[in-house]
């Protein structure tokens, strides 16, 4: 498969790789308690902790063709956080799978961000390509189903899950720290035939 590292734009937002110059603000949104409420044990992160997440991040590209991208806002230029496409291998029991993911910053919260960028990561997903001249590689990296993972608390990130058309796959706990967690699922075929 050849690596991509592809752009993709929404009404309000450029979804786009990540840079050096994002680590600034990626490393204040995961020192806020509240952002880091529901993920894993519910810790802040730390700069050199969120440093060697976005290496990470900026590898997952060239490895599987998809990744997190970086949603700034179009008009200021503003990092607002990431959305986009990881493997959870945090639990196991959904695996083999692909997750649709976001984290913003709070000042972004409450915006229809999360809703908008996510929507634009599922054509991605699942090939709506942006122009009718699609790549091999594009058609390469379309996905069957996505997953989305939730604190089982955690209801405006189930809120947004619900707006994209996905249904609720099980509910668990993660392996490494115990917290609960829901699954929620779409298909490619729920995808399309929904749109």
């Amino acid at each position: 498969m050849t690596p991509r590292h592809p752009e993709r734009r929404t009404e309000r937002l450029r979804l786009r790789q990540w840079s050096e110059a994002d680590l600034d603000a990626l490393a204040e949104m995961d020192a806020d308690p509240d952002v880091m409420r529901y993920i894993g044990d519910g810790s802040t992160g730390t700069r050199e902790r969120t440093a060697a997440a976005l290496g990470r991040v900026r590898g997952a590209w060239d490895e599987r063709g998809h990744g997190l991208f970086a949603a700034e806002e179009t008009a200021t230029g503003e990092l607002v956080g990431w959305v986009g496409l990881a493997v959870p291998a945090f639990l196991p029991e959904a695996m083999p799978a692909v997750e649709i993911g976001w984290r913003l910053r709070r000042r972004s919260w409450g915006r229809g961000y999360a809703t908008e960028a996510a929507r634009e990561v599922l054509a991605f997903a699942f090939g709506e390509a942006e122009s009718e001249s699609e790549s091999e590689a594009e058609a390469d990296t379309r996905l069957e189903r996505v997953v989305s993972i939730c604190h089982v608390d955690n209801h405006a990130s189930l809120r947004v899950m619900t707006k994209l058309g996905m249904t609720y796959d099980r509910t668990t706990r993660v392996p490494a720290h115990g917290q609960p967690v829901r699954v929620m699922a779409l298909t490619r075929e729920e995808y399309h035939s929904s749109a």
